[in-house]
């Protein structure tokens, strides 16, 4: 759903890896954790070693709220959430200063992985309506934590106020984690559709569909960069007999288990990819930077439990490593606004009750 990992605790979707982190190794390893200090009064969201950012705002509360991204106007955020008795996650569109919040998808079976186009005046998203009005049935966690890759999954569009709802995907196997390339010609998503989960690319109206991901494993959660010349993504590369033959049991299943995800860049076409993280952790949600010399994203690698998720930067050669976040739950999804001073993102900090995630905005810091 991007599942963009939905790895939080609580959130459906979203839930929290609790996996042992294999030694980390290679240019994008952990870095040293800094030490704490005193709290800033005037900023009380924000732990004093988080330099990079200033002024937190919390703009939901209460709840599960996931998958913040801007509208091209800046102005506005669409997002995943549970609320209004919704019983699994919704798409909803508010101000960036969290008013005015109201939903746009329609009520029916499960939504995730919105976006708004480059023109905004339409919006991108997944869900499971067309198979029912009820939300699919929860992953079986009694084998470890699984994400449940639901085939009645399917790429909608529809108008900035949720009318004239439009299908673009029609296939049997999951599709979703949809983006948009910035000037609106192109829709990456990730697909079941031939055996394996790689990223795709089609265009606005589903026409022209082309696989642009074809090693073993899992390719999704990817977007584009700011001049569109190039993607980042997460991905899985089972390696050993063990490791491919678990993958292909799940993936027949249409399950996978996310628990060591790296962070990948490549051309748009899915050309020259490279790895630039190495650390064995369950690194996801990666964004660039305005400039795309970097990648902002989420992983745990800084957990020996690997329930901890914070947000990281590492250059797009995969040096230059440097830890943003420092709150001791949940940090993840983060995308820069338009102009490039303003960096949105998922936290469970502040939560009234464990596993609450709630959205965040901070001015970036250099």
């Amino acid at each position: 759903m991007r599942q963009r990992l939905l790895l939080m605790t609580a959130l459906a979707g979203v839930v929290v890896i609790v996996a042992v982190i294999r030694a980390a190794g290679g240019a994008a390893s952990a870095a040293a954790p800094a030490p704490a200090a005193a709290a800033d009064p005037s900023d009380p969201l924000r732990d004093p070693r988080e330099r990079h950012l200033a002024h937190i705002q919390q703009l939901t509360f209460g709840g599960e709220n996931a998958e913040g991204y801007w509208a091209p106007d800046g102005k506005h955020l669409i997002f995943q959430s549970k609320r209004d008795g919704a019983e699994c996650d919704q798409i909803y569109m508010m101000k960036a200063d969290g008013s005015d919040a109201h939903r746009l998808s329609n009520g029916k079976g499960r939504c995730t992985c919105s976006y708004v186009f480059p023109d905004g005046k339409r919006i991108l998203y997944a869900s499971t309506f067309l198979s029912g009005d009820a939300c699919p049935p929860s992953p079986d966690y009694s084998k470890g934590y699984v994400w449940k890759l639901y085939p009645s999954y399917e790429i909608f569009t529809a108008n900035l106020d949720g009318s004239d709802i439009k299908r673009l995907t029609n296939n049997p196997g999951y599709d979703a984690e949809a983006t948009i390339s910035p000037d609106g010609k192109t829709i990456i998503f990730t697909s079941l559709r031939n055996g394996d989960l790689d990223l795709y690319t089609m265009w606005p109206d589903g026409s022209h569909v082309k696989r642009i991901t074809k090693e073993l494993g899992y390719d999704g959660g990817a977007f584009f960069s700011r001049d569109g010349k190039r993607i980042v993504w997460r991905a899985s590369r089972p390696k050993t007999d063990a490791e491919i033959a678990a993958y292909h049991e799940l993936i027949a299943e249409s399950q996978i288990r996310p628990m060591e995800l790296e962070i990948f860049v490549g051309d748009a076409d899915g050309s020259h990819a490279r790895q630039i993280t190495h650390n064995g952790a369950a690194n996801f949600g990666p964004y660039f930077f305005p400039d795309g010399k970097r990648v902002i994203y989420a992983s745990n690698v800084g957990d020996p439990k690997g329930r901890n998720f914070d947000l990281w930067i590492v250059k797009d050669d995969g040096t230059g490593l440097e830890q943003i976040t420092y709150n001791e739950s949940f940090d993840g999804f983060p995308m820069f606004s338009p102009d490039g001073k303003t960096l949105v993102f998922a936290s469970n900090r502040n939560g009234k009750v464990q596993g609450e995630t709630n959205l965040f905005v901070a001015d970036w810091v250099e």
